[in-house]
């Protein structure tokens, strides 16, 4: 069961990155009116992949598995700052796309 918070995790992850990266490769000729909405989905669903992964973090501690922290504690610390960077690049570059494309207009 709590194999699934990892999993959420991944999943969660994963749409915070592809909402943006969808908005960036758009084509010129729509329209990213929603932007906002979609970063602010990218950037909730990165807080709860964390959030997962506290949770996740919370059950090995309560069942005092030592050994499964000391072995994943720095790749699990890696990859969410690593998660939480892309997310907040992504979302200001589609900020910055955005908003130079309604300059242009």
């Amino acid at each position: 069961m709590y194999g699934l918070l990892n999993l959420g995790s991944l999943v969660l992850g994963l749409i915070a990155w592809t909402l943006p990266i969808s908005l960036l490769t758009r084509e010129k000729k729509y329209e990213n009116r929603h932007w906002v909405t979609l970063s602010f989905i990218s950037i909730s669903a990165c807080s709860i992949s964390l959030c997962l992964q506290i949770f996740y973090i919370y059950h090995k501690v309560t069942v005092e598995d030592w050994g499964a922290l000391m072995d994943t504690m720095y790749a699990v610390a890696f990859a969410s700052a690593f998660l939480l960077i892309v997310t907040i690049i992504l979302n200001v570059m589609t900020f910055y796309v955005t908003q130079d494309k309604k300059v242009k207009q």
